[in-house]
């Protein structure tokens, strides 16, 4: 049966359960991991002026689409963003705050990799504004951190992260495991080790090969030998959360673990379904005008981008999501949190409840707890999350 408190003004509003952030993208990396299929991009030059333009003029534009909301997070990513010059930083962040009212407690995070160039601006981005580093670390082993494509050494990281730890009060890393030829006490001694320097937040993925990627290409011809099987890797996951649930930091997400209160809050407002705009090429965003939640992304190449921004025009996408399109993505999105998500709100989203059945059975095998006011997925459930959420789709 379809729900009768369906208004508008219900639907127009539902964003702030979940927030509202921006994203900002830079495309550019020093050199492009064999992993990664992010919208990154090696180059021999970068105009430094133009780039500050067009992301002041693109703040400008949704400043104005915007009026009246309250910014709760800012997220620097990319590519590799602490390769952007501090002043170009600090003058983002002088529009932004003067374009939307915010938290007390903005949190302003910048993605960072540990190498002596932008290590060495540290000090510089938190005078700009930086109040949160998230460094990828991906390895404290100089072979793996070789075969990832890093350029920085296990010493470089270890010594980015002390400058970070005593340059920020929230300070964060990545590590990647299930890597080629790694084994379950390799994984563990590693992870002690992340857990002994973390400060309040861990981001911990098992490596993914995907396509189009120099990996991919690898793994499709045979020739990216030593990976875990599939118990191996699981055996790995399971690791993870008993050792980080041990050490004070339990999952929050299915990859994130922090210390209680030191969650990401930028990537909570992914998860919990709130609004996020997006700036730079390749970005995304869903954003609520009036009644229609919208999604959005940007032309991907930077060029491309950047001629598009001298004229308001950097959107190849600008689509009005359904209710039940909404409704998947908040199952896809909101199931990853630890604490689930609020039957309520799916069938405000939805226009129909879950199926009681789908999740009395999901309840009966293990895979998700539920009461009136929160379904989630529980230790076992998450390590199938794929499957559970599928199981929960509307038809």
């Amino acid at each position: 049966m379809r729900s009768e408190n369906l208004s508008p003004d219900a639907l127009a509003d539902d964003w702030r359960n979940g927030g509202f952030g921006l994203y900002i993208h830079w495309p550019f990396c020093e050199s492009k991991c064999p992993y990664c299929d992010f919208n990154s991009h090696v180059v021999s030059f970068v105009d430094q002026a133009a780039w500050l333009e067009a992301y002041l003029s693109e703040i400008d534009r949704l400043g104005a689409l915007t009026q009246g909301r309250i910014l709760t997070s800012v997220f620097f990513g990319g590519g590799t963003p602490s390769l952007m010059p501090p002043e170009t930083i600090a003058a983002i962040l002088t529009r932004v705050r003067r374009t939307w009212a915010s938290v007390n407690d903005l949190e302003i995070t910048l993605e960072a990799n540990p190498g002596s160039v932008e290590s060495g601006r540290f000090r510089a981005f938190s005078d700009g504004g930086i109040n949160r580093i998230s460094m990828g670390v991906q390895a404290l082993n100089d072979e793996d951190l070789r075969r990832l494509g890093r350029l920085h050494s296990v010493a470089d990281a270890r010594r980015a992260f002390d400058i970070a730890r005593n340059t920020f009060s929230r300070v964060s890393f990545d590590l990647i495991y299930a890597r080629q030829s790694q084994t379950l006490a390799d994984w563990r001694s590693e992870l002690t080790e992340a857990l002994s320097m973390a400060v309040d937040h861990l981001s911990l993925y098992q490596l993914t090969i995907e396509p189009n990627t120099a990996f991919g290409d690898r793994y499709a011809r045979g020739g990216l030998r030593g990976l875990p099987d599939d118990n191996t890797s699981a055996d790995m996951y399971q690791l993870t959360q008993e050792l980080c649930e041990a050490h004070g930091m339990p999952a929050y997400e299915v990859s994130n673990h922090a210390r209680p209160g030191s969650e990401s809050r930028h990537n909570q407002v992914y998860w919990r379904y709130g609004d996020y705009l997006g700036i730079g090429p390749g970005a995304h965003m869903r954003l609520t005008l009036g009644s229609e939640r919208r999604a959005i992304a940007c032309w991907s190449a930077p060029g491309k981008w950047l001629a598009k921004s001298k004229h308001g025009d950097t959107w190849s996408e600008n689509a009005q999501l359904d209710r039940s399109e909404q409704a998947v993505e908040f199952l896809l999105m909101g199931l990853r949190l630890t604490d689930g998500i609020d039957p309520a709100r799916f069938e405000q989203i939805n226009g129909a409840p879950l199926r009681h059945e789908d999740v009395d059975h999901l309840v009966a095998i293990g895979m998700v707890t539920a009461s009136p006011t929160r379904i989630a997925a529980t230790a076992q459930g998450r390590m199938v999350l794929n499957s559970v959420i599928a199981a929960l789709l509307p038809p």
